[in-house]
């Protein structure tokens, strides 16, 4: 392997003196022979990392002598050795580490000391991952502990059901990380094997460029033929492995800025053109509908097409994104479709739109508006109006490029990675309206991000860190809204941020985090995941995205691998577990997570765009509810119009005084049908979009309407919503003493066929519960704890981030 183009850049990039990254070094270390060969001229930790493999080695061997599973051990050993390598590239290599930390800025002041500390990091993380896999296999040798074998994932294989991913006829939870060594074939085992994944990447491997398997602009010429070379890219792809492919839209060429001098104006940071341009959508149109047919059947796509990577269109002043210089102006095509989109909205009545607007307007093609917008006017007509717009406009976009791809491939499965804060947090000038675009798509799709300690740009304590082990709020509200959308469909994170993120690392990371985010993530719907990110090299050196032809050099990525998965092996060793974990107990993970939810929280997209707090208000009833053995949902117009209501029993609503007519009329609708409805006080549902008081309420029908008059009461709420659902509510009782009056353990109890219970306990709070597990009707139980298939008694401990699955019968 070359490493010139790295050592350049890199010598460039560095201070004067900092010369280590030599081309003689580099390739040194991929010369290195594998850890287990040598001992000679070692450091003592490797030495003692050696020593621990033999032993597990040889574990290994009297399990297998015995016909016991050791694939979890096999995996451990696979990362130990890599880690060994990795740590001492890093060693050898220590400027070009300490260039990498210090891309990054909040380790920039700490980038010498961290270079210097990494290597013996590595290795001392690579004998826990070892003495941990040693105290296990031993049990399991011994027989203390019972294990479920670990169901491979057939990669090659893989089933699209309806609702899940099946592998071997199983459910299986697929997982990768979302980039790896660019121009790496399938058949390379270092990078594509069972402890890594082996998720063919159709484009997003070659983050952040342009111009290769990602489908671009730059596949279409300006004569309107195709560029043969780079769409080869695209379709002389491996056949053998499940994958996806994704529109990459950062780039435009230059013969359509040419031709379109507002090309640009109205970009954002992903999305580099504007998407009510004309020219744009006649180019992308083509290439959707020529690459659809050229890919058609392929497993590549069984993943489906991802049609945007994390799209947001925030259009208002101040918003980090201006930074960018993103949504700072709009072309005249949007103004005009947006002029187009109010003459409707208005019904022709301008004397309407200027009584809302406090305007003046002498028709709809002489409406003006100022991008980026002001949001002190948040609340008002016109803040309403381009908001709701601005979702509507890319709502319209995805479903044009959709309609185009299938033109090509009508079974073509699509997603959108979604950033799930566009949902759970309370901007709403980004364009995004999450519930439509999940409804739109085949496939559930999104980049969700958590974390385990407080975000290094946030200097005071996050609100997460007073009751929680681990910021879990933007994955789970965003998912159980996600799957209340769109309850039959595969899910797909496609970037998954649990790990590390942009302003979240944290190199000693717990095992345990890992454990907790992974079950909790699965349990609430997510089918595959591509974990941010794996950079390595299988020498040891970090990944450069400069061989080949690319030129490239991107120190934004160098920041990236800073604090990341790839410095971890204790990370690495436990993302793989958890999924192994998962993948043994995948129908029982199925049939937890296919309940009914019997509390749905009204959702209106019209209060969102209305109020400055709106989610932050949403989320404490949301927070509220999910501590009681069940899944939450939610309910919006389009739920209510379109699902089954046997599938909850009771719509609850909190604080949401804004809604649309429409909205209002399917809250009716469901009364008259014989729902049940809470409100929370008379203020929630009493206003239109534009503020003004609704000439109708809500009455009862046939149904039950209660009207709490409690306003912000969210106990109250919560009480009334589990009266309603009494009927639903879990034959299975788990008391929990933590030491405060928060609760912190979250689970989930499904009856199986046999009248047993298969109980999922997750402890996300920052205290130790004491529990206390009773069955109605059973004055003794038996429980099974089924990770190690022993008995155990009713009342035991949970730590934080601990997570158990149990089976309770009555004796």
């Amino acid at each position: 392997m070359k490493k010139t183009l790295l050592c350049t850049a890199i010598a460039a990039l560095l201070p004067l003196g900092l010369g280590a990254c030599s081309e003689q070094k580099l390739e040194a270390a991929a010369l290195e022979k594998p850890a287990s060969e040598s001992v000679a001229n070692v450091s003592p930790l490797e030495a003692t990392a050696l020593d621990k493999i033999g032993t597990l080695e040889a574990q290994v061997k009297e399990a297998q002598s015995k016909g016991l599973d050791v694939t979890r051990e096999e995996t451990t050993l696979w990362f130990a050795r890599e880690f060994l390598k990795f740590a001492n590239w890093d060693e050898q290599n220590r400027d070009a580490v300490a260039y990498m930390f210090g891309a990054y800025a909040p380790y920039e002041d700490r980038k010498e000391q961290l270079a210097d500390e990494l290597p013996d990091f590595e290795r001392s993380k690579v004998i826990e991952i070892l003495d941990a896999s040693i105290e296990e296999l031993g049990k399991v040798i011994d027989g203390s502990i019972k294990r479920r074998p670990v169901p491979k994932i057939d990669w090659e294989n893989i089933e699209v059901s309806d609702n899940m991913l099946l592998s071997n006829g199983k459910p299986a939870f697929l997982y990768d990380y979302f980039s790896k060594s660019v121009g790496r074939p399938l058949t390379d085992t270092a990078v594509y094997n069972d402890h890594l994944g082996a998720i063919y990447h159709g484009g997003e491997n070659l983050y952040p460029v342009d111009h290769d398997r990602a489908i671009n602009s730059f596949l279409l010429k300006e004569d309107g033929t195709f560029d043969e070379t780079l769409m080869k890219e695209v379709t002389d792809i491996d056949p053998s492995n499940v994958g996806f492919l994704i529109y990459w839209n950062m780039g435009i060429p230059e013969w359509v800025e040419k031709k379109e001098p507002e090309v640009r104006l109205g970009r954002s940071l992903f999305t580099g053109y504007d998407i009510d341009n004309p020219l744009v959508r006649d180019v992308w149109g083509k290439i959707a509908s020529h690459t659809g047919e050229l890919t058609r059947g392929k497993k590549v796509t069984q993943l489906g097409y991802i049609l945007a990577n994390e799209p947001h269109w925030f259009s208002e002043k101040g918003h980090w994104s201006q930074n960018f210089q993103e949504m700072n102006a709009i072309s005249s095509y949007t103004l005009d479709a947006f002029r187009n989109w109010l003459d409707g909205k208005y019904r022709g009545d301008i004397k309407a739109l200027n009584g809302n607007w406090d305007s003046d307007f002498a028709s709809f093609d002489r409406v003006q508006i100022e991008i980026p917008i002001d949001p002190a006017i948040r609340g008002t007509a016109k803040w309403y109006d381009w908001s709701r717009y601005n979702m509507d406009r890319a709502i319209n976009w995805f479903t044009f490029l959709q309609g185009e791809l299938r033109k090509g491939n009508p079974e073509a499965d699509t997603s959108i990675k979604i950033m799930p804060d566009m949902f759970t947090e309370n901007a709403r000038s980004h364009g995004i309206d999450v519930e439509a675009l999940t409804d739109l798509t085949s496939m559930i799709g999104n980049d969700a991000k958590t974390r385990e300690t407080r975000a290094l740009n946030r200097n005071q304590p996050e609100p997460w860190e007073a009751h929680y082990s681990w910021f879990w709020e933007e994955m789970s509200m965003s998912y159980d809204f996600m799957e209340s959308v769109s309850p039959g469909k595969i899910h797909v994170n496609s970037e998954s941020h649990f790990l590390s993120a942009s302003w979240w690392r944290e190199l000693d990371s717990s095992v345990d985090y890992v454990h907790s985010v992974y079950w909790l993530a699965t349990l609430q719907g997510m089918d595959a995941n591509m974990a941010w990110f794996w950079a390595r090299d299988p020498d040891g050196s970090p990944e450069d995205r400069l061989e080949g032809e690319m030129n490239f050099f991107d120190p934004a990525l160098a920041g990236s691998f800073a604090g990341s998965v790839n410095q971890q092996p204790h990370i690495a060793n436990a993302y793989t577990q958890v999924m192994y974990d998962l993948n043994s107990f995948s129908e029982e993970i199925i049939a937890l997570r296919e309940q009914r939810r019997p509390i749905r929280l009204f959702y209106s997209e019209t209060s969102a765009i209305n109020k400055p707090k709106h989610m932050s208000e949403q989320w404490k009833a949301y927070e509220s509810l999910f501590f009681d053995g069940f899944p939450v949902g939610f309910a919006t117009e389009n739920i209510i119009n379109k699902q089954d209501h046997s599938q909850w029993d009771v719509i609850a609503v909190h604080s949401t005084q804004y809604v649309t007519s429409s909205e209002l009329d399917a809250l009716q609708g469901y009364l008259n049908q014989g729902g049940t409805v809470i409100v929370d006080s008379a203020e929630s549902l009493s206003m239109d979009e534009y503020g003004k008081p609704h000439k109708k309420a809500l009455e009862q029908g046939k149904g039950k309407l209660i009207v709490l008059n409690k306003k912000n009461d969210v106990a109250a709420m919560r009480e009334a919503a589990l009266d309603e659902a009494a009927a639903s509510l879990p034959a299975i009782n788990l008391v929990e003493d933590n030491g405060t009056e928060h609760k912190g353990t979250t689970w989930r109890v499904v009856q199986q066929d046999d009248g047993s219970y298969l109980v999922s306990i997750l402890n996300i709070g920052k205290h130790t519960a004491k529990l206390d597990l009773s069955l109605d009707g059973a004055d003794t139980i038996a429980v099974t704890d089924l990770f190690t298939e022993n008995e155990m008694g009713t009342q035991f401990e949970l730590a934080p981030k601990g997570v158990m699955l149990l089976q309770v019968a009555a004796r």
